[in-house]
C-alpha cells in the first residue's frame, strides 16, 4: 500500500511541475513580446522625428542655440518665447554645439528615448509591495510601452524639449539614491528646471525626510542663484517680466497650457480676481495633495505619493504644456473601487487621457466645451484630491469583489478556445467605463471609416464608382435592382419622403443607444452580449469600408438618383453639411444603417417579452430598408452585406464567449419549469 501512495503520488507532482514550467514558459514569451511592442514603439517615434523636415523637428532645441554654434548667453533665450524652461536650463545646455545638426537630432531623439526606458525601468521597480511575479516581470516593458504612446513623451521627442529629465530626476531622488542628501539633491536639481517641482519639499519635511528637504531647497536656490549670475537678463525675464514661465510657449489661455491658471483664463476671468482664484485655489489643491500624498507614503505607496505631487505641481503651475503632463500618467498606479468591474475605471481613464486626443473622448459640443478643453487638468485635479485611492490596508486593495459569473460552459471548437476577457457575467459593468469605451470606440471607427478612401473627395471616387456599377450589375442579374423606381416613387408622394427622409437620419443612432441602455439598466447579462456582438460586427464593417469603397446611388451621376435628404449635389464636391469633413461617403459595403437596425430587431426580438414589442423590434430593420433604398442612400446588396457582418458578429461571440449567459433568475425559473414538467409526466 505505501508503494502504490508514492508511486500514484509522482504522476500528480510531474503534472504539477509541467503546469509551472509550462506557466513560466508562456510568461518569458509575454514578456518578450511586450518588449518587442515597445521597442517597435520606441523606433517608430525616433523614424517619425527624424523623418520631419529640418526647421520643423526639434524646434525648441533649436531656440538654445546660438548662430555661432553655442548656447547664446549674451542674447537672450526668450526672445521667441518658444523656450519654455528656466535660465538654469539654459545653462546646463550650454555644452550644446550645432556643429552637424543632424547629429545633434538623432543624439538628442536617441538620448531621449534611453531617458524615457530609464523611466520607465524605475517606475516599474517602484510598484508598491508586495506584487506578483507576473506583475514585476511585466510592469517594465507594459510602463516603457505606455510611456512611448503618450502624448507628453510625443510632445517632447517632437520639439526637443528636455521635460523627460526633471520627472527621471524625482523618481531617481525618491527610489535609487542613497542618502537623503542625494535625494534632495537630484530632486532640487528637478525643481531648478520645473520650479513648481518644489512641492516636493514639504511632502519630504512631512514624511521624516528633513535633510533631503533641506538638500532640495539649498540645491534649487543655488542652481536659480548660479542662472542668475551668469544670465542676469535671462533670469529677470523668466522670474519677474514672465512670472516663473507664465507667457512663454504661447498664450497662457491657449488649450495646450492644461493648468488651473490656463482653465481660469478660458473660461473668462482675467485680471486681479483671476490672479486672486488662481492662488487661492491652487494653496488648496496644494495643501490636499501634500496630505493625500503624505498618507500614501506612510501607507507604503511612496511612487503613488510623487504622482499625486506631481499632479499638483501640474495645476498649480503658471504654464503646463503637453509636454510637461508626464505626472498625470504615474498615477494610474493608483488603486480605486472595491469590484473588479470598478478597478479598471481609474487606470483605463488615465491611459486613454494621455495617449489619445481629448476630441476622442468627447464629443464636438458647446455643453461638453469646459471639460473637453480642460480634459488633463481635470485628470491632474482627480488624481490630487479626489480619487478615493484603496489604502493598502483595505481588505479590497488586492482583492476586489468579484463579478458574479454564469455556469462555465466548454469551447465550441478544439482549437479555438473561448477568450477570457469575455466571460459570461452577470453583474452590471461600470457604466463610466462603458460610456467611455462606447465612446472612443465610435471615434475610433468613424476615423478609420473616413480614413478607408481618403475621404469622399480623395482619387477614390472612380473606383467607388466602378464598384457601384459592378453591384448594380450583379442586382440586374439577380433581379433585384428596385432601387431607381423605389427613389422616384417615393419623391412623388411628399409625406412617404419627408417619413423616409426622417426615419433614415434620426434613428440610426438613437434605437441602438436606447436598446443598450435598456439592457444595461434591465438586462446587464443580455447587455454584454449583444454589445460583444454590435462591436464585431461593426468592426467586420470597417474592413469592408476599407477593402471595397463604394459609391451608394445617389453618388452615380448618371444614373438618375435624387438624393432625398441633401437635395442636388456637385459631385465632385459634395455637401452633407457638417458631416462632410467627418464621414467618408464611399463607405456604404456593408450598410451599417441596415446592420445596426438588424441588430437592434434581433436582440428585441430575442430578449422582450411581449409579442407585440418582438413585432416592433423586427418592423425597425424592415422600415430601415425600405428608408435606406428609397432615399438612394444604399444598394439592396449594402443591406445584405450588413445582415451578413451582424450574424458573423453573433457568430464570433458565440465563439470566443459561449451561448448568451442567463441570470440567476431565469436560470432558476427554467430550472423550475424543468422540474415541474418532469414531475407532470410522471405523474
Amino acid at each position: 500500500m505505501a508503494n502504490a501512495d508514492h508511486g500514484g503520488g509522482r504522476p500528480a507532482e510531474g503534472f504539477g511541475a509541467t503546469a509551472a514550467g509550462g506557466a513560466r514558459a508562456r510568461l518569458r514569451v509575454a514578456r518578450v513580446g511586450l518588449w518587442l511592442i515597445a521597442a517597435v514603439l520606441a523606433a517608430r517615434q525616433m523614424a517619425v522625428v527624424l523623418a520631419t523636415p529640418r526647421g520643423e523637428r526639434l524646434t525648441d532645441l533649436e531656440t538654445w542655440v546660438g548662430p555661432n554654434g553655442v548656447l547664446h548667453v549674451n542674447g537672450s533665450l526668450y526672445d521667441s518665447t518658444r523656450f519654455t524652461g528656466t535660465p538654469f536650463g539654459g545653462l546646463v545646455l550650454k555644452p550644446l554645439t550645432r556643429s552637424a545638426e543632424q547629429a545633434l537630432g538623432w543624439g538628442w531623439t536617441f538620448g531621449t528615448l534611453l531617458l524615457v526606458v530609464a523611466l520607465g525601468l524605475i517606475a516599474a521597480r517602484a510598484l508598491p509591495q508586495p506584487v506578483s511575479r507576473r506583475t514585476a516581470l511585466l510592469a517594465a516593458p507594459v510602463a516603457v510601452s505606455l510611456l512611448m504612446l503618450s502624448l507628453p513623451v510625443r510632445s517632447t521627442l517632437s520639439l526637443g524639449q528636455n521635460s523627460i529629465i526633471p520627472v527621471l530626476l524625482v523618481l531617481l531622488g525618491c527610489f535609487t539614491a542613497h542618502g537623503q542628501r542625494t535625494s534632495g539633491l537630484l530632486i532640487g536639481l528637478a525643481a531648478a528646471l520645473q520650479p513648481t517641482l518644489l512641492l516636493f519639499t514639504p511632502l519630504l519635511w512631512c514624511t521624516g525626510r528633513g535633510r533631503a528637504a533641506l538638500a532640495t531647497g539649498v540645491t534649487f536656490a543655488a542652481g536659480t542663484g548660479l542662472a542668475w549670475a551668469a544670465m542676469p537678463h535671462d533670469s529677470y525675464r523668466y522670474w519677474v517680466h514672465h512670472m516663473a514661465g507664465a507667457g512663454l510657449g504661447g498664450p497662457a489661455d491657449d488649450l495646450a497650457n492644461q493648468s488651473l491658471h490656463g482653465a481660469l483664463l478660458r473660461l473668462g476671468l482675467s485680471g486681479p480676481l483671476e490672479v486672486a482664484l488662481f492662488l487661492s485655489l491652487g494653496a488648496a489643491v496644494a495643501v490636499l495633495a501634500l496630505r493625500r500624498a503624505v498618507r500614501c507614503f506612510r501607507d507604503g505607496r511612496l511612487l503613488l505619493a510623487v504622482a499625486i505631487t506631481g499632479c499638483a505641481a501640474i495645476v498649480v503651475s503658471p504654464t503646463a504644456w503637453q509636454h510637461q503632463l508626464l505626472w498625470v500618467l504615474l498615477a494610474v498606479v493608483g488603486r480605486a473601487g472595491t469590484r473588479t468591474g470598478d478597478r479598471y475605471v481609474w487606470p483605463v481613464a488615465v491611459v486613454l487621457v494621455m495617449t489619445l486626443p481629448a476630441g476622442m473622448l468627447l464629443p464636438d459640443m458647446d455643453a461638453l466645451h469646459p471639460l473637453r478643453d480642460n480634459v488633463v487638468l481635470l485628470a491632474a485635479l482627480a488624481a490630487a484630491t479626489a480619487v478615493p485611492f484603496l489604502s493598502r490596508t483595505s481588505p479590497h486593495y488586492r482583492a476586489p469583489l468579484p463579478p458574479e459569473y454564469a455556469t462555465a460552459v466548454p469551447a465550441r471548437f478544439r482549437h479555438v478556445p473561448l477568450v477570457p476577457f469575455l466571460r459570461r457575467v452577470l453583474t452590471r459593468p461600470n457604466l463610466f467605463l462603458e460610456l467611455l469605451l462606447i465612446r472612443v470606440t465610435y471615434a475610433a471607427y468613424a476615423r478609420v471609416r473616413l480614413a478607408a478612401t481618403g475621404g469622399s473627395n480623395s482619387a477614390g471616387r472612380a473606383e467607388a464608382e466602378e464598384n457601384g456599377r459592378q453591384i448594380l450589375g450583379l442586382e440586374r442579374a439577380l433581379r433585384i435592382d428596385i432601387e431607381r423606381w423605389a427613389n422616384h416613387t417615393v419623391v412623388t408622394v411628399d409625406r412617404l419622403r419627408d417619413f423616409f427622409d426622417f426615419y433614415y437620419t434620426s434613428l440610426h443612432f438613437i434605437v441602438p443607444l436606447t436598446v443598450l441602455a435598456v439592457l444595461y439598466w434591465r438586462r446587464p447579462a443580455d447587455y454584454r452580449w449583444a454589445r460583444s456582438a454590435l462591436g464585431f460586427a461593426t468592426l467586420l464593417a470597417l474592413a469592408g469600408f476599407w477593402l471595397y469603397p463604394l459609391a451608394p446611388p445617389r453618388l452615380m451621376p448618371t444614373l438618375g438618383f435624387i438624393d432625398t435628404v441633401h437635395g442636388v449635389q456637385d459631385f465632385s464636391q459634395p455637401d452633407y453639411g457638417t458631416l462632410t469633413a467627418l464621414t467618408n461617403q464611399y463607405a456604404a459595403m456593408p450598410s451599417l444603417h441596415f446592420g445596426w437596425s438588424l441588430w437592434c430587431g434581433l436582440v428585441i426580438a430575442v430578449l422582450a417579452t411581449r409579442w407585440w414589442m418582438k413585432a416592433l423590434g423586427l418592423l425597425h430593420p424592415l422600415l430601415t430598408l425600405a428608408s435606406i433604398v428609397a432615399t438612394a442612400n444604399h444598394w439592396v446588396l449594402d443591406a445584405a452585406g450588413g445582415a451578413l457582418v451582424i450574424a458573423a458578429g453573433f457568430g464570433i461571440t458565440y465563439v470566443l464567449q459561449g451561448a448568451r449567459a442567463r441570470t440567476v433568475a431565469a436560470a432558476a425559473e427554467a430550472s423550475d419549469g424543468t422540474a415541474d414538467l418532469r414531475d407532470r409526466t410522471a405523474r
